[in-house]
Protein backbone atom coordinates (compact mmCIF):
# COMPACT_ATOMS: atom_id res chain seq x y z
CA UNK A 1 0.00 0.00 0.00
CA UNK A 2 1.26 3.34 -0.89
CA UNK A 3 1.55 6.18 2.02
CA UNK A 4 -0.19 8.52 1.81
CA UNK A 5 0.33 12.35 0.29
CA UNK A 6 0.60 14.80 3.16
CA UNK A 7 -2.39 16.56 2.07
CA UNK A 8 -4.35 13.47 2.02
CA UNK A 9 -3.29 12.89 5.30
CA UNK A 10 -3.84 15.92 7.11
CA UNK A 11 -7.26 15.77 5.87
CA UNK A 12 -7.77 12.44 7.14
CA UNK A 13 -6.48 13.78 10.18
CA UNK A 14 -8.99 16.67 10.49
CA UNK A 15 -11.56 14.72 9.56
CA UNK A 16 -11.03 12.01 12.14
CA UNK A 17 -10.55 14.86 14.53
CA UNK A 18 -13.88 16.01 13.93
CA UNK A 19 -15.91 12.86 13.57
CA UNK A 20 -14.16 12.29 17.35
CA UNK A 21 -15.16 16.13 18.33
CA UNK A 22 -18.97 15.22 16.83
CA UNK A 23 -18.75 11.87 18.79
CA UNK A 24 -17.90 13.63 22.08
CA UNK A 25 -20.39 16.74 21.50
CA UNK A 26 -22.90 13.56 21.27
CA UNK A 27 -22.17 11.50 23.97
CA UNK A 28 -22.16 14.66 26.41
CA UNK A 29 -25.80 15.11 25.45
CA UNK A 30 -26.96 11.77 26.19
CA UNK A 31 -24.91 11.89 29.38
CA UNK A 32 -26.96 15.06 30.44
CA UNK A 33 -30.40 14.07 28.76
CA UNK A 34 -31.11 18.07 28.63
CA UNK A 35 -30.21 18.86 25.22
CA UNK A 36 -33.95 17.17 23.92
CA UNK A 37 -35.36 19.38 25.62
CA UNK A 38 -33.80 22.66 25.58
CA UNK A 39 -35.66 24.88 23.35
CA UNK A 40 -34.27 28.22 22.02
CA UNK A 41 -36.03 31.45 21.68
CA UNK A 42 -35.73 30.21 17.55
CA UNK A 43 -37.81 27.09 17.84
CA UNK A 44 -40.27 29.10 20.35
CA UNK A 45 -41.30 31.93 17.80
CA UNK A 46 -41.62 28.92 15.41
CA UNK A 47 -44.45 26.44 17.75
CA UNK A 48 -45.31 30.55 18.32
CA UNK A 49 -46.31 31.18 14.88
CA UNK A 50 -47.51 27.29 14.47
CA UNK A 51 -49.49 26.82 17.49
CA UNK A 52 -50.32 30.31 18.95
CA UNK A 53 -49.04 32.63 21.67
CA UNK A 54 -50.79 30.95 24.49
CA UNK A 55 -48.19 27.37 23.10
CA UNK A 56 -45.68 29.79 23.41
CA UNK A 57 -45.97 31.21 26.73
CA UNK A 58 -46.47 27.80 28.09
CA UNK A 59 -43.25 26.39 26.33
CA UNK A 60 -41.49 29.85 27.76
CA UNK A 61 -42.92 29.08 31.50
CA UNK A 62 -41.32 25.27 31.32
CA UNK A 63 -38.17 26.39 30.08
CA UNK A 64 -37.55 29.43 32.76
CA UNK A 65 -38.29 26.10 35.07
CA UNK A 66 -35.46 24.24 33.63
CA UNK A 67 -33.08 27.02 34.00
CA UNK A 68 -34.55 27.98 37.47
CA UNK A 69 -35.03 25.23 39.39
CA UNK A 70 -31.85 23.45 38.24
CA UNK A 71 -29.84 24.11 41.34
CA UNK A 72 -33.11 23.41 43.85
CA UNK A 73 -32.15 20.19 46.16
CA UNK A 74 -34.05 16.86 44.88
CA UNK A 75 -37.11 17.80 47.02
CA UNK A 76 -37.82 20.89 45.82
CA UNK A 77 -37.00 19.77 42.25
CA UNK A 78 -40.02 17.17 43.10
CA UNK A 79 -42.22 19.65 44.23
CA UNK A 80 -41.47 22.40 41.88
CA UNK A 81 -42.06 19.95 39.01
CA UNK A 82 -45.27 18.50 39.90
CA UNK A 83 -46.77 21.76 40.59
CA UNK A 84 -46.09 23.38 37.31
CA UNK A 85 -47.93 20.25 35.35
CA UNK A 86 -50.55 19.59 37.43
CA UNK A 87 -51.82 22.86 35.79
CA UNK A 88 -52.17 21.55 32.70
CA UNK A 89 -55.67 20.22 31.23
CA UNK A 90 -56.62 16.66 31.53
CA UNK A 91 -58.20 15.30 28.31
CA UNK A 92 -59.15 12.12 27.69
CA UNK A 93 -57.23 10.44 24.50
CA UNK A 94 -59.90 10.08 22.64
CA UNK A 95 -61.39 13.55 22.93
CA UNK A 96 -57.79 15.05 22.66
CA UNK A 97 -55.60 12.95 19.85
CA UNK A 98 -58.64 10.92 18.73
CA UNK A 99 -57.31 7.72 19.80
CA UNK A 100 -57.87 4.94 22.14
CA UNK A 101 -54.21 5.33 23.69
CA UNK A 102 -51.63 8.10 22.72
CA UNK A 103 -48.09 8.98 24.59
CA UNK A 104 -46.91 12.05 24.21
CA UNK A 105 -43.77 14.29 24.48
CA UNK A 106 -43.46 16.99 27.22
CA UNK A 107 -43.59 19.76 24.25
CA UNK A 108 -46.58 18.20 22.72
CA UNK A 109 -48.45 17.81 26.25
CA UNK A 110 -47.91 22.00 26.69
CA UNK A 111 -48.28 23.00 23.27
CA UNK A 112 -51.66 21.58 23.21
CA UNK A 113 -52.31 22.06 27.17
CA UNK A 114 -54.11 18.70 27.85
CA UNK A 115 -53.20 15.06 28.03
CA UNK A 116 -53.78 11.96 30.25
CA UNK A 117 -52.18 10.54 33.31
CA UNK A 118 -49.19 9.17 31.06
CA UNK A 119 -48.86 12.90 29.49
CA UNK A 120 -48.15 14.38 32.78
CA UNK A 121 -46.52 11.49 34.39
CA UNK A 122 -43.58 11.47 31.34
CA UNK A 123 -43.60 15.33 31.60
CA UNK A 124 -43.05 15.03 35.15
CA UNK A 125 -40.02 12.64 34.47
CA UNK A 126 -38.17 14.30 31.56
CA UNK A 127 -37.96 17.20 33.20
CA UNK A 128 -36.85 16.08 36.50
CA UNK A 129 -34.39 14.45 34.70
CA UNK A 130 -33.12 17.08 32.67
CA UNK A 131 -32.78 18.66 36.24
CA UNK A 132 -30.43 16.23 36.87
CA UNK A 133 -32.60 13.92 38.92
CA UNK A 134 -30.59 10.51 38.16
CA UNK A 135 -33.17 7.91 35.96
CA UNK A 136 -32.42 5.04 38.24
CA UNK A 137 -34.85 7.18 41.04
CA UNK A 138 -37.34 7.12 38.81
CA UNK A 139 -40.31 5.03 37.33
CA UNK A 140 -43.19 5.46 35.44
CA UNK A 141 -45.58 3.28 37.21
CA UNK A 142 -48.89 1.46 35.71
CA UNK A 143 -51.50 1.11 38.52
CA UNK A 144 -55.57 1.17 38.84
CA UNK A 145 -56.95 3.60 40.97
CA UNK A 146 -59.58 1.78 42.86
CA UNK A 147 -61.09 5.40 43.20
CA UNK A 148 -61.88 5.49 39.90
CA UNK A 149 -61.91 1.88 38.94
CA UNK A 150 -59.64 2.41 36.57
CA UNK A 151 -56.12 2.23 34.98
CA UNK A 152 -54.26 5.41 36.12
CA UNK A 153 -50.21 5.59 35.67
CA UNK A 154 -48.13 8.32 37.96
CA UNK A 155 -44.34 8.72 38.59
CA UNK A 156 -42.76 7.52 41.59
CA UNK A 157 -38.92 8.66 42.86
CA UNK A 158 -36.50 6.39 45.25
CA UNK A 159 -34.55 8.62 47.26
CA UNK A 160 -32.27 5.55 47.50
CA UNK A 161 -33.20 2.21 46.24
CA UNK A 162 -34.40 0.53 49.77
CA UNK A 163 -36.50 3.45 50.03
CA UNK A 164 -40.10 3.71 49.99
CA UNK A 165 -40.81 5.82 46.78
CA UNK A 166 -43.00 8.42 46.45
CA UNK A 167 -45.92 9.50 43.94
CA UNK A 168 -46.37 11.92 41.70
CA UNK A 169 -49.50 11.99 40.95
CA UNK A 170 -51.81 14.93 38.77
CA UNK A 171 -54.97 13.10 40.83
CA UNK A 172 -53.73 15.29 44.14
CA UNK A 173 -51.41 18.13 44.24
CA UNK A 174 -49.47 16.22 47.49
CA UNK A 175 -46.56 14.37 47.08
CA UNK A 176 -47.17 11.37 49.40
CA UNK A 177 -45.26 7.85 50.13
CA UNK A 178 -46.88 4.76 48.23
CA UNK A 179 -47.42 3.27 51.06
CA UNK A 180 -49.75 6.45 52.37
CA UNK A 181 -51.77 5.55 49.12
CA UNK A 182 -54.22 3.08 49.37
CA UNK A 183 -56.21 4.12 46.44
CA UNK A 184 -53.25 3.35 44.01
CA UNK A 185 -53.30 -0.83 43.39
CA UNK A 186 -49.41 -1.08 41.68
CA UNK A 187 -48.97 -3.37 38.48
CA UNK A 188 -45.78 -3.05 37.07
CA UNK A 189 -43.03 0.21 36.86
CA UNK A 190 -40.42 0.97 34.21
CA UNK A 191 -37.78 3.47 33.57
CA UNK A 192 -35.64 4.08 30.23
CA UNK A 193 -33.70 1.15 30.38
CA UNK A 194 -35.86 -1.68 32.84
CA UNK A 195 -39.26 -2.83 33.46
CA UNK A 196 -40.33 -4.34 37.05
CA UNK A 197 -43.20 -6.20 38.52
CA UNK A 198 -44.63 -3.90 41.14
CA UNK A 199 -45.53 -5.00 45.04
CA UNK A 200 -47.05 -2.88 47.26
CA UNK A 201 -45.35 0.45 45.05
CA UNK A 202 -42.12 -0.78 44.97
CA UNK A 203 -40.36 -2.23 42.11
CA UNK A 204 -40.82 -6.23 42.89
CA UNK A 205 -39.13 -8.41 40.01
CA UNK A 206 -37.05 -7.50 36.88
CA UNK A 207 -38.85 -8.35 33.93
CA UNK A 208 -37.39 -7.00 30.81
CA UNK A 209 -36.23 -4.05 29.23
CA UNK A 210 -39.16 -1.07 28.72
CA UNK A 211 -38.78 -1.55 24.95
CA UNK A 212 -41.43 -4.24 25.44
CA UNK A 213 -43.47 -0.99 25.44
CA UNK A 214 -44.27 0.58 22.15
CA UNK A 215 -45.76 3.52 23.23
CA UNK A 216 -42.60 3.96 25.54
CA UNK A 217 -40.11 3.53 22.93
CA UNK A 218 -42.05 5.81 20.51
CA UNK A 219 -42.08 9.02 22.78
CA UNK A 220 -38.76 8.24 23.47
CA UNK A 221 -37.29 8.62 20.13
CA UNK A 222 -40.12 11.75 19.49
CA UNK A 223 -38.32 13.30 22.41
CA UNK A 224 -34.44 12.51 21.80
CA UNK A 225 -34.82 13.64 18.03
CA UNK A 226 -36.96 17.01 18.78
CA UNK A 227 -40.10 15.73 16.98
CA UNK A 228 -43.54 17.07 17.01
CA UNK A 229 -46.85 15.38 16.35
CA UNK A 230 -49.72 17.09 16.04
CA UNK A 231 -52.08 15.53 13.09
CA UNK A 232 -54.84 15.07 15.12
CA UNK A 233 -55.39 16.82 18.70
CA UNK A 234 -58.16 18.62 19.72
CA UNK A 235 -57.03 22.11 21.16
Amino acid sequence: MSALSPSLRKSTCLYAASAFLLLLVCLAALATGKAPLQLDSKQIDQYRQLYGEDAAKRLTAWQNLLAEAAHLPESEKLETVNRFFNQVRFIDDRIHWGQEDYWATPVEFLITNGGDCEDFSIAKYYTLKALGVAEAKMSLAYVKSLELNQAHMVLTYYSSPSAMPVVLDNLIGEIRPANQRPDLLHVYTFNGDSLWLSKKGRRAELVGTSDRLKPWTSVQSRVENNRVNLNSQEQ
